[in-house]
């Protein structure tokens, strides 16, 4: 039976791994980059406008949400190609599902972007 004894050294290995995944998803995946390139905008503008810390919370939970969202959307596509590279209605099915949660997830970013930084553009 295997130990559950606490270990600083396997947590580190575990952050490792996930960290080597993010990694590995910005050097494969195009829209992975798109969504760094938004990312580091949305970070300078908070800094150019200087948002509240209400506001800047709303984008980081915006902004972690099409993260999130792109991440299983990958993973879903990837597992999807490894179990059958056919064509299958209901892969497609599944693929298409989880495009479309990222695309939820980049129109509620994109909206709560606009809330904070339309008001702010009209001020300036």
């Amino acid at each position: 039976m295997k130990s559950d004894n606490f270990s600083i050294y396997a947590r580190l290995r575990s952050f490792r791994f996930a960290w080597n995944g993010i990694r590995i998803m910005l050097y494969r995946e195009h829209n992975a980059r798109v969504h760094l390139v938004a990312t580091i905008a949305v970070a300078l503008m908070a800094i150019v406008f200087g948002v509240t810390r209400q506001e800047l919370l709303a984008l980081l939970f915006a902004v972690g949400f099409v993260w999130m969202a792109e991440l299983l959307n990958t993973c879903v596509e990837k597992l999807s190609d490894f179990i059958s590279r056919d064509r299958h209605p209901e892969i497609g099915f599944i693929k298409d599902m989880a495009a479309g949660a990222v695309l939820v997830a980049a129109v509620t970013a994109l909206a709560t972007g606009a809330i904070v930084f339309i008001p702010k553009l009209m001020a300036g």
